[in-house]
């Protein structure tokens, strides 16, 4: 296994350069002399006058254990070659498994398959894999233990302890909408399908037609991201949590989302409220 590169050094400084014009151009900013050639280590970038010297920084350092089986990169340990992988080759090592992006990868490491089911609700046995998931139980009323909670209970918890409005709205004068209750008449019906007249979506029943008017698809936003170059607004706290997962906008990362949502959510101060 290779673990050194040939660098050209700077006799003053003992820097290392893997092109011979880098280094020419420090020593002359720099009005330093070039050095003898010498042996660069892959991994940090360290550059040594001997061979010898390289090889005994690798012992030591443990800087020639891990190998991408792609291109040849070392890495100084497990996870950072695995985390080179990812991001370089879209490889899941673990599955021995090829991705088309970044984004078809970060999916599949964040699935059940390689996550399991850690999140649980708060107030029943029921486990999910993300915490969208967690959130969307206790959102929509589903959970049996908890049927007090939905969409407007959890929004004026999150609101109470956001009051400068990082994730959530502030909307003077909202009383919320879990007690107003919306049924179509029999205008609804276009001759073929019962028809949402705000987004046109038709339905084969006027019940079901009924169960999309008082889904949260037409109601009011009640959060946004807290990046402030995205600012996307959300309906649901389900929603943005979804949004903050997938990391599209870099406001927090995956693991960041899992670690704070029992923060957030936790089941006797929700059920307090």
């Amino acid at each position: 296994m290779t673990i050194y590169r040939k660098v050209f050094r700077c006799a003053d400084c003992t820097l290392g350069f893997y092109d011979e014009d880098d280094r020419d151009n420090h020593c002359e900013w720099e009005d330093h002399y070039p050095g003898t050639d010498g042996y660069g280590c892959y991994v940090c970038s360290s550059a040594f006058s001997k061979e010898s010297k390289l090889l005994e920084h690798a012992r030591i350092k443990g800087h020639s254990r891990y190998e991408c089986d792609d291109c040849g990169r070392l890495s100084v340990s497990e996870e950072a070659r695995t985390k080179h992988e990812v991001e370089a080759h879209f490889f899941c090592r673990e599955c021995d498994r090829y991705f088309q992006s970044i984004n078809n990868i970060k999916q599949h490491l964040n699935s059940r398959t390689h996550r399991g089911q850690e999140i649980k609700c708060p107030f029943c046995p029921n486990s999910y894999t993300t915490a969208t998931g967690m959130t969307h139980h206790l959102e929509s009323g589903s959970c049996r233990n908890a049927p007090s909670l939905n969409r407007d209970s959890i929004y004026k918890f999150v609101r109470s302890k956001d009051p400068s409005g990082l994730i959530s709205k502030k909307l003077i004068g909202w009383e919320g909408t879990a007690q107003n209750t919306y049924n179509c008449t029999d205008r609804a019906w276009n001759g073929y399908r019962w028809e949402c007249y705000l987004c046109h979506k038709g339905f084969n029943t006027s019940h079901g037609l009924n169960q999309h008017l008082n889904l949260p698809a037409h109601q009011q936003n009640l959060y946004h991201c807290p990046n402030r170059s995205c600012r996307q607004d959300f309906k649901t706290l389900a929603a943005i949590i979804n949004h903050l997962e997938s990391e599209k906008c870099g406001a927090m990362r995956f693991e960041q989302v899992q670690k704070n949502i029992h923060g957030m959510v936790n089941g006797n101060r929700l059920i307090g409220y």
